[in-house]
């Protein structure tokens, strides 16, 4: 998969910029603040409309998401509708599922127009490849976690999710998320824990180490910001969260870089 510049419809000007983000667990329960958070982030990507040409989602962009054959989870409607206005005008929208974000089923695609991808996926922008996955489970070696991460995808597991009524299933997994979440007094993620002790940094070095033509390697799922060099050549990004941190990455066809969504400033780096 490759990407390249496109027009846009402003005369001359040319969509150039690729943005990453990930983990805004749309919905919890646990984060008093949602309503405020869906709307920063839709006007974010309204921000960046004229200027990108790809948008990847890496994960965990809902607290809990499942499809059912005719029902879809209530809310997100703002964030929805200003992902199906991007991929109406050419945007590349890319959604990878998460560990809360697993039960979608072909809704995301046809209504909205994103691409799906379920596992960690190599793409070539510009002349660069870049490794791109939410991060779960990546160089974790908790077997608990793994136990767990088989039965959610694990068909016959989510048929019988499914069999359950709406009303209920859609509660069963927002209270489950959100148990998660409060296990933390202050509602978030463990800080930086250092190189050698965090997984995705061990799993980064030790994939490029027989991936030696990768350049970046970017992740989710940790809720930090993280920007670090591994290997010869290549740099690892964790891309922190749009729950408390409201970060993210983009590459204007030459540089990466990782950036912080501030309210009435112009996205950076400037469209060129």
């Amino acid at each position: 998969m490759a990407h390249s510049p496109k027009e846009s419809g402003g005369e001359g000007n040319i969509r150039s910029n690729v943005y990453f983000i990930s983990d805004a667990h749309l919905g919890s329960w646990a984060i008093e603040h949602r309503r405020t958070q869906e709307r920063r982030l839709v006007r974010f990507l309204d921000s960046i409309k004229d200027n990108a040409s790809a948008v990847y989602l890496l994960g965990d962009m809902f607290d809990f998401w499942n499809e059912y054959k005719y029902v879809v989870p209530k809310g997100y409607t703002r964030f929805l509708g200003k992902l199906s206005e991007l991929t109406d005008m050419g945007v590349e929208v890319h959604f990878f599922t998460g560990n809360h974000d697993i039960w979608t089923y072909g809704y995301l695609e046809q209504e909205c127009g994103m691409t799906l991808h379920r596992k960690p996926t190599t793409v070539e922008i510009a002349d660069k490849v870049f490794l791109l996955a939410h991060g779960d489970g990546l160089g974790d070696p908790d077997i608990k976690f793994k136990i767990l991460k088989k039965l959610f995808h694990n068909r016959v597991c989510q048929i019988l999710l499914n069999a359950i009524h709406p009303r209920w299933g859609m509660w069963i997994g927002l209270r489950w998320a959100q148990h998660s979440r409060k296990k933390r007094a202050d509602g978030r993620e463990l800080p930086f824990q250092g190189e050698d002790k965090e997984f995705l940094v061990r799993y980064a070095r030790e994939y490029v180490d027989t991936h030696t033509d990768v350049d970046y390697l970017i992740f989710g799922h940790r809720h930090i910001e993280l920007d670090l060099p591994v290997g010869n050549k290549s740099r690892m990004l964790i891309l922190g969260d749009w729950i408390w941190q409201f970060t993210y990455a983009v590459f204007d066809g030459e540089h990466l870089f990782m950036e912080q969504y501030i309210e009435g400033e112009e996205p950076s780096p400037r469209p060129r």
